[in-house]
């Protein structure tokens, strides 16, 4: 079953809505260090940081993850570095490096006593200057935790902060229960069809089994007897389509995300943004049954 809302049906948007739902339940920094992601890799707290004092190197070391921070101090020793080395003990699941070459620096175009993240879902930057005295390591930590969007991000009080600041202005919400013996295989399928949208749609995990979670649920009118569902929308208005399923596959997920992006131009006819027009023609988006056909925007 698909319900769709109509831009212009709502005070106020979808996305910022369900902002303002998770945080009444748990304020970012109440929820930085439980925070958790729906795609972690594997580096080991006693590795970190990594010396990166060679531009090859540190571009091998951002390309490598689907995040990654790099502390840039001239000085390694300093306060700040300290605060740092600190910070990336506490995020196991991300990897740290530290530059202090001044080649490094000027590549990047960092200034001293920054602290960057790197994210490939979004190709974006977000940096963090150290040079406030008043940044300390939970600071540090709680930057890192609002973030580290990844190709898929579960949904919590503090990634909605980087969703919500992300350049991205499409999501697709996958609500399911994360205790149900099928998550892995959805999880699987659902990541596959991210890695065909990156860079255009935000993939994002939500899990119904949390009771802070059920509000959202109210909010797009699901029972739980409906889950899993998809849920996708448009940040800047309230355009936003709702469908449940009795299992994900692969195919429905393109389906419902092609859909949606063709159906979106007709907005520029209600008084929409010309600009997303334009932007919708310019990019290519991937076809249900193959991956690699196109859908031709008119």
């Amino acid at each position: 079953m698909v319900r769709r809302r109509q831009a212009g049906t709502m005070g106020t948007s979808v996305f910022p809505c369900l902002f303002v739902i998770l945080l009444t339940r748990c304020s970012p920094a109440g929820c930085a260090e439980g925070s958790d992601s729906a795609s972690h890799s594997t580096a080991s707290a006693t590795d970190k940081p990594i010396l990166l004092n060679k531009i090859p190197d540190a571009e091998a070391f951002i390309s490598g993850a689907e995040v990654a921070v790099i502390g840039f101090f001239q000085d390694p020793q300093s306060p700040e570095a300290e605060k740092f080395r600190l910070a990336a003990g506490q995020v196991p699941e991300v990897p740290f490096g530290l530059s202090s070459s001044a080649a490094v620096l000027s590549h990047y175009g960092a200034a001293e006593n920054t602290v960057a993240l790197f994210r490939t879902v979004d190709s974006d930057r977000r940096d963090l200057n150290m040079n406030n005295r008043e940044v300390d390591t939970k600071d540090l930590t709680r930057f890192v935790r609002m973030n580290e969007l990844r190709l898929v991000t579960e949904y919590n009080p503090v990634t909605a902060i980087g969703v919500m600041q992300s350049s991205l202005q499409f999501n697709l919400l996958l609500i399911t229960d994360k205790m149900s013996p099928k998550h892995p295989e959805r999880m699987r399928k659902f990541r596959a069809v991210a890695e065909l949208y990156k860079g255009k749609i935000l993939f994002i995990l939500l899990d119904s089994n949390l009771k802070s979670n059920e509000r959202v649920l109210s909010y797009f009118q699901l029972k739980k007897s409906q889950l899993p569902a998809l849920a996708i929308f448009h940040t800047p208005d309230d355009e936003h389509e709702v469908l449940t399923v009795g299992d994900i596959s692969t195919e429905r997920v393109q389906d419902f995300c092609n859909r949606f992006l063709q159906r979106m131009p007709k907005i520029k006819e209600c008084g929409g943004s010309d600009l997303l027009h334009e932007y919708l023609k310019s990019v290519s988006w991937p076809a249900a049954e193959t991956g690699h056909s196109d859908v031709t925007l008119s």
